[in-house]
């Protein structure tokens, strides 16, 4: 059974859903430090033929605090341009309806906290493409664990998990050794893309690494389904 965890991000690139599909359980590591300009409350999105960064205002955000404990302003007039943003730029787009229609019930419900609403997203959005993960958050489910060593706690997830393969994006390269994950029953591999998932966009220059939202606009279910497999494990 395989297992993966990372940290909630806001409707993230296909990247991402390249790990969920990957996974059997996919666990949201929401009790670790919240990073600044990072990407659990923005993300980019296509915006007169350039990437343009939307965030979602936080309150008190700190790195200080951990991500399951940032609240989002959904009061903020940012928070409230975002959506009007979406549909200027998205409105003509070949699946506008649809996914305006997924991502505007993310942004409409009041969830408090941007974790909560980073987890969601991922969620209505693997729901959407049909992915079968089973989604947990650390925090509940795993919040005897806080205060182990970064790859330890790692390890015990796994445990409690009953997963034998840990799939981490490949970032995790430099973090964790293959062997000490074998050493103590785990294999773990990493995630790579093949690259820039190209894709027709209105008529500009493709614009790379948008926002999972840019590619389901432009692109039909089966179609983001097949982007899905341009991974490999190593």
């Amino acid at each position: 059974m395989k297992l993966a965890v990372m940290q909630p991000y806001l409707f993230p690139y296909i990247g991402y859903f390249q790990l969920v599909k990957a996974v059997d359980v996919f666990v949201f590591y929401d009790d670790v430090n919240y990073i600044n300009k990072g990407w659990i409350n923005r993300n980019k999105i296509l915006l007169n033929e350039n990437e343009y960064l939307f965030t979602i205002p936080c309150i008190k955000a700190s790195q200080n605090k951990l991500i399951k404990d940032i609240e989002y302003d959904n009061n903020h007039r940012d928070f409230k341009k975002i959506l009007g943003t979406m549909n200027q730029v998205y409105s003509k787009a070949p699946y506008f309806n649809e996914v305006w229609t997924l991502i505007s019930t993310v942004f409409e419900r009041d969830l408090k906290f941007i974790s909560t609403l980073a987890q969601e997203s991922v969620i209505q959005i693997s729901k959407y493409l049909e992915l079968n993960a089973v989604f947990k958050s650390s925090s509940d489910f795993h919040s005897e664990t806080v205060g182990m060593e970064r790859a330890d706690r790692l390890i015990e997830i796994c445990k409690r998990e009953k997963a034998n393969e840990f799939v981490n994006a490949t970032g995790g390269r430099a973090l964790y050794e293959k062997s000490y994950f074998q050493n103590n029953g785990i294999n773990i591999n990493f995630i790579n893309s093949e690259g820039a998932i190209e894709y027709k966009q209105f008529s500009n220059e493709f614009i790379p690494w948008l926002s999972i939202i840019d590619i389901l606009m432009f692109n039909s279910v089966a179609e983001v389904q097949q982007m899905l497999y341009k991974y490999k494990l190593e």
